[in-house]
């Protein structure tokens, strides 16, 4: 059992989203002074909103992605948001967004220092080149997860798909470090 519990923050969920239909972003940039819209740099328009925080870059295909959620929750009900402003504005959208988690970003503090060196010795799937990056890059399989992982007992776990795995990931690699003797704990 880990003599300490992960205290894990997610940082951001990426969702894409489709309403299977094209959009004029022209249209979309006149009813809405506040979108940002530079096609001349960039295909897509961003489209922020205050609650939940995100932006939503938005194509001309339909297609959207929604970026800067604390949850997966917050990124589905911001890209609710954004097509119900949008039909409220003017914006004829037919179907209702199919939205799909694409990434989750959370950081996480062990509650302990760790052996990078001895780490990367004894951890499958793992680089660690202290020249190049401070962190070790541990690959996870299950759950498919990129974890950045520092001497100081804190990591970032990418690539999550579901809340669940990020967690799930953690308690993992946790698991694992505190097995191999990997965690100094400070008395």
């Amino acid at each position: 059992m880990p003599q300490t519990k992960p205290i894990v923050s997610i940082e951001n969920v990426v969702a894409s989203a489709s309403i299977d239909q094209r959009l004029d972003l022209n249209i979309i940039t006149q009813t809405f002074p506040d979108v940002e819209y530079h096609p001349d740099q960039f295909p897509g328009l961003v489209f922020r909103i205050k609650s939940p925080k995100t932006a939503t870059l938005i194509f001309s295909s339909g297609k959207m992605v929604c970026t800067g959620a604390k949850s997966e929750e917050q990124s589905i009900k911001a890209v609710r948001s954004v097509v119900q402003i949008l039909r409220k504005g003017g914006v004829k959208i037919k179907k209702d967004a199919v939205i799909v988690i694409q990434n989750i970003v959370a950081s996480a503090n062990l509650g302990g220092k760790i052996h990078l060196e001895q780490a990367a010795r004894n951890l499958p799937r793992s680089m660690y080149e202290p020249e190049q990056f401070p962190g070790l890059i541990h690959r996870m399989l299950d759950p498919k997860t990129v974890i950045l992982l520092f001497a100081s007992g804190k990591l970032v776990c990418t690539g999550a798909k579901k809340e669940s795995d990020v967690y799930r990931s953690v308690h993992n690699l946790h698991t694992l470090l505190e097995e191999k003797r990997l965690m100094i704990y400070e008395s």
